[in-house]
């Protein structure tokens, strides 16, 4: 008898410590027991329930004792084995399933969430950058999230019967661009000019906010590009629809699309609810303005595709896209990964169009599994992206973003994920 409860203490102790995270999902580790030559013995079985974020990184563990029925037999067998589900790289149709942690954790990039999202800076200074706690999207809003792995709600609502198929906009290419110098200073229209003047080949540029008067800055520069605006802070609708049409002169020609908030589900910012209703507030408010162009909210895939309510609620779904946080995809992976997205949220939302508003690749930073960091394989992801996807993506970014901070979280990978290297104006120039 104790031979055989020793036994069985020391199989339930190996298990444990064999008991590994992986994938996006909460994993269960369930451990079968070993059988013994034992006469009715009833005994407790562990079940250790680890969750992880979106990178396979541990958050929290639970151990649950279930009693397990005595066994009926003296035959000796032995077998013991872990199942753990894992998480395909999403280029077909299924879903995958994301277990948010219990408590606020700081997650791996997109990425994307961590604390909500701070208010807008002031005209003057653009604000400290926060780091990201989610890992799939790297934004770069005033100050946006970094991507990482999106937090699903505990129960996908029904997309609304109503919504019809959309082809959408002309949307083209697009590229994004924020106007700050490594101190968190705002760049002045001369600095802005000189950064865009080499940005060639893009039908829109996206900005993430009204701040710094990057609107006018950018208007001046004369690009040739139109306009993604940002709404950054969905509390102050009224102020910032009223500085869009200052910036533009109420030539609204020059605005391909107005998003609504970025990342605010993802990061936990703002509730679904909340969103939506913004949106309307902000439509009418635009279409007042003399605006009637697109109006959308911008979230990372897994969020929109567990919230097709946002979808349904916007103009067509707009969704930040990293493949670098699947540390299952190489960079010439990453159309395939972006474009198997950009299916699955569009059948969560009844065939509504969806636009990619982030995708990209660090030039440098650690390594995430087969994910790998450096020029070359930026390169080889953003031609990957542009073949895939011809039209309907923004590439994320123009320029490498100093004003950010990298993390762990992140890959150290935060402020490098520019297109063309270091901006033109320098990192300090305020002209």
């Amino acid at each position: 008898m104790k031979a055989g409860l020793v036994t069985l203490a020391a199989v339930a102790l190996l298990q444990l410590a064999t008991a590994q995270p992986h994938g996006l999902q909460e994993k269960r580790h369930r451990h079968h027991r070993r059988q013994a030559v034992v006469e009715q013995v009833d005994y407790l079985v562990e079940e250790v329930i680890v969750y992880v974020d979106g990178s396979g990184n541990p958050v929290s563990t639970a151990t649950v004792l279930e009693n397990a029925p005595a066994p009926t037999t003296t035959s000796s067998s032995s077998s013991s084995s872990s199942t753990i589900s894992t998480t395909p790289v999403p280029t077909t149709s299924s879903t995958p399933s994301v277990a948010a942690p219990s408590t606020p954790t700081t997650l791996a990039t997109s990425t994307s969430t961590s604390a909500s999202p701070p208010p807008p800076p002031s005209s003057t200074a653009a604000p400290s950058p926060t780091p990201s706690s989610v890992a799939p999207s790297p934004s770069s809003a005033p100050p946006p999230s970094s991507s990482p792995a999106p937090v699903a709600s505990s129960s996908t609502p029904a997309p609304a019967p109503s919504a019809p198929a959309s082809s959408g906009p002309d949307f083209g290419k697009g590229i994004s661009y924020s106007p700050y110098n490594a101190d968190n200073s705002c760049k002045g229209p001369e600095a802005v000019a000189s950064d865009l003047a080499g940005v060639k080949g893009f039908d829109v540029v996206r900005l993430y906010g009204v701040d710094c008067n990057q609107i006018a800055n950018v208007v001046a520069a004369k690009t040739g590009m139109k306009l993604f605006i940002g709404i950054f802070d969905i509390n102050s609708i009224q102020s910032e629809v009223q500085t869009i049409a200052s910036a533009i002169n109420n030539d609204w020609s020059l605005v391909q699309t107005v998003s609504v908030g970025n990342e605010l589900v993802n990061s936990g910012g703002a509730s679904v609810g909340a969103v939506v209703s913004a949106i309307g507030t902000a439509r009418t408010l635009l279409k007042a303005a003399g605006y009637t162009g697109p109006v959308v909210t911008v979230d990372t895939m897994v969020a929109m595709q567990s919230n097709p309510e946002l979808c349904i609620a916007s103009d067509f779904c707009a969704i930040n896209c990293h493949a670098f946080f699947d540390s299952n995809t190489q960079a010439s992976g990453a159309g395939a990964f972006v474009q198997g997205w950009m299916e699955k949220v569009s059948q969560a939302a009844n065939g509504k169009l969806t636009i990619v508003t982030e995708s990209g690749w660090p030039s440098q930073g650690n390594s995430n599994g087969a994910a790998v960091p450096s020029p070359q394989n930026q390169q080889t992801a953003l031609s990957s992206i542009q073949s895939t996807i011809p039209s309907n993506v923004i590439l994320y970014s123009a320029f490498n973003t100093l004003w950010k901070t990298n993390s762990a979280s992140t890959f150290g990978a935060e402020q490098y994920w520019g297109m063309y290297g270091s901006p033109p104006s320098g990192d300090n120039n305020t002209s």
